[in-house]
């Protein structure tokens, strides 16, 4: 073999390699992967100091882990309720696994693998409060919930008589409660169980448990990239075959006293 085409041999390698390096590979082949969660929901997706810890966070690495990603190859971004799309069409993130619910509306600008979870929106209130039973009572209260979130729509669209006080993130809302600025906060019962859960608020704060909706928690994914949604389906299907999605539901929302509701685990939808 002569020196030029062995020269050519290890210029093609040394291109493939840094091709591999920069992600230009398949989009299920992915040496790194930017994952969306959220950072201010306890038992779900919390970042304590750059420790992150929640269900969701074990249900990305898991699926990172199927995807041939290992656990210190991914990067964890804050993805709030209204910038969830954005992040995911300017390619901020590859994937979003941040208590997503999959909607019509959604589907239009993302796709989703999943579900791989199923809640219902139910109410935080404070733990003294007797006069919130249900969304029926909340006529002439003051309700908080985050902008962007399926769960403000809904209380918009059903209960026109709240008064609906909208912030960034659900902590704020739960700041809000405990000041007495709100009367109470709504949104997936999985997230309101956390928070009641928390040391600082035990005691303090209650879910009234009565779910008046069904959300269907899905993995946010880039319009249209089937390969990689039937890969992440595939990982779904197999963490719940295995017993890791119950050890993850054991794990962060047992200790909150929370059981999984109807149609959980539930059977991911295919890919379209």
């Amino acid at each position: 073999m002569s020196f030029k085409k062995i020269g050519a041999i290890v210029a093609a390698a040394a291109l493939a390699l840094s091709l591999s390096a920069c992600g230009g590979g398949s989009s299920t082949n992915l040496q790194a992967l930017k994952i969306g969660i959220k950072f201010d929901q306890p038992g779900l997706g919390l970042n304590e100091g750059g420790k992150f810890t929640g269900f969701d966070v074990d249900v990305a690495t898991y699926i990172a882990g199927k995807l041939g990603t290992t656990a210190e190859k991914i990067t964890f971004i804050q993805a709030p309720s209204a910038q969830r799309e954005t992040l995911i069409d300017t390619g901020q993130v590859d994937l979003v696994v941040a208590t997503y619910s999959i909607t019509d509306a959604r589907k239009e600008k993302v796709s989703f693998a999943g579900p791989y979870f199923i809640a219902g929106q139910d109410l935080l209130i404070r733990a003294d409060d007797t006069s919130i039973t249900g969304p029926d009572a909340l006529a002439g209260k003051t309700l908080c919930s985050v902008t962007g979130s399926t769960s403000a729509q809904k209380v918009k669209e059903k209960y026109p008589d709240v008064q609906l006080r909208e912030f960034g993130t659900y902590s704020e809302c739960v700041g809000a409660l405990l000041a007495k600025g709100v009367d109470a906060l709504t949104t997936d019962d999985t997230i309101l169980a956390g928070y009641a859960a928390q040391a600082a608020n035990v005691g303090k704060l209650k879910v009234v448990g009565q779910p008046f909706s069904t959300e269907n928690y899905g993995v946010g994914l880039k319009k249209g990239n089937l390969e990689l949604c039937n890969k992440v389906t595939d990982a779904i299907k197999a963490m719940i075959s295995d017993g890791s999605w119950q050890k993850f539901v054991d794990a962060n929302l047992g200790p909150a006293g929370y059981k999984p509701g109807e149609g959980n685990p539930p059977t991911p939808a295919a890919c379209s």
